[in-house]
């Protein structure tokens, strides 16, 4: 196996057991400006590879195969596939030159990881340009390679700031939190009706940046998989009926009429209750928060093929369709002179769709502007692996 030349132009493997067809593919790379180095059966090709990092192999089909446990006649398909499944030169392209012109080796060869496929005597200008080509394709890869490297970086890094800062606010915040309530129940002294709503409202918007940070936590331990599900039995009926009661001062204050519709024979279905609640909650707080006016608020579940599927409806302003894939990303949120003009963390409806996603449904959203959204949820009736959900006796 012989020493590449120094330089910056591209290097190129070629590995052949005939000394002369090695000679004469080093002629013709040289001649268009490539730096070569050569390897002479099956285990020096592989070891050139891993301790060269070639920008491209050109590989005899029938070389020595030394140790790599195949017969002669498949050791370039044995070495390339050894190039395709390591990480470090799995994007390595792979030409085949071979004196047989038989489409079981042209298979076997795509089979293998190879990119391309040369019959001997070859074309020195097919050649090149073939090989002009798989480089390009090469350096594009790579370029998109090392540019989505350096994207998960810097998501790595804006993610650990993010959730050093939300650890870092939340101590504070709860003893902001303990003093605006006591405060409020008047262990500093009597307030006034003026002091106590003022002491009301900001006691509201210290609970609201709490579950934003609680969201943001949440987001991050299901990302990174540390959310295990606590499943229960739950009765759709019931659930939406508890939901309701437990908005019913806040529908009262932003004056929003709501009713539930299930359908009688909607069934038992298993899933982690408090984590639905905290999806139904976002999606109930998204409706009522983002309108200015009072709307009309409709929750429902009915049985389907796949299981159950709950709507919420809203008659609120609605979101574009341009919007409604953008609005489940992480820090996605309507943008323009007809967004919601409300504060928002962009981390809601992704926290939905993650918990969506851990109970092995879906969510998405219908919706026009200016004539409300709807947003369904199909869960399955029992998560994967489980038997069936435990119906509680009716008598």
């Amino acid at each position: 196996m012989s020493e590449p030349e120094k330089g910056t132009s591209p290097l190129i493997l070629v590995a052949d057991d005939v000394p002369a067809n090695v000679e004469l593919l080093f002629d013709q790379l040289n001649t268009l400006g490539y730096r070569t180095i050569a390897a002479y059966d099956g285990p020096s090709a592989v070891a050139a590879c891993f301790e060269h990092s070639p920008d491209l192999c050109i590989l005899d089909v029938s070389m020595p195969a030394g140790d790599l446990g195949v017969d002669t006649r498949s050791t370039g398909f044995e070495v390339c596939r050894r190039i395709k499944r390591d990480p470090r030169t799995s994007r390595i392209p792979v030409i085949f030159v071979t004196a047989l012109n038989d489409t079981g080796d042209r298979v076997k060869g795509i089979e293998a990881g190879g990119d391309d496929f040369l019959t001997k005597p070859h074309n020195r200008l097919v050649l090149g340009a073939r090989v002009r080509s798989l480089l390009k394709l090469k350096a594009a890869t790579d370029a998109l390679e090392n540019s989505y490297r350096k994207l998960r970086e810097l998501e790595k890094v804006r993610d650990d700031l993010m959730k050093m800062i939300v650890h870092d606010l939340k101590t504070p915040l709860t003893s902001v939190l303990a003093t605006l309530e006591m405060l409020g129940d008047g262990d500093f002294g009597p307030l006034g009706d003026r002091q106590r709503v003022a002491v009301g409202d900001a006691e509201g918007k210290a609970e609201d940046l709490l579950a934003l940070i609680e969201d943001i936590l949440e987001v991050a331990r299901i990302e990174e998989a540390a959310v295990t599900l606590t499943y229960s039995p739950i009765a759709p009926a019931a659930f939406l009926a508890e939901l309701l009661h437990e908005w019913t001062h806040r529908f009262q204050q932003e004056h929003t009429t709501a009713k539930l519709n299930v359908d009688d024979e909607t069934p038992i279905f298993e899933a982690d209750k408090a984590l639905l609640k905290r999806v139904f909650s976002n999606l109930i707080q998204n409706a009522v928060t983002h309108s200015s006016t009072p709307i009309e608020l409709t929750m429902s579940a009915r049985k389907t093929a796949d299981g159950l599927l709950f709507t919420i409806t809203d008659n609120g302003p609605g979101i574009p369709p341009e919007y409604h894939e953008v609005i489940f990303r992480k820090f996605g949120q309507v943008v323009g002179p007809n967004a919601p003009r409300v504060r928002s963390s962009g981390l809601g409806l992704t926290f939905c769709k993650l918990v969506v996603d851990l109970h092995g449904g879906m969510i998405w959203v219908k919706s026009k502007e200016g004539e409300g959204s709807s947003f369904y949820i199909q869960l399955p009736l029992k998560p994967a692996g489980r038997g069936a959900a435990a119906v509680p006796d009716a008598s």
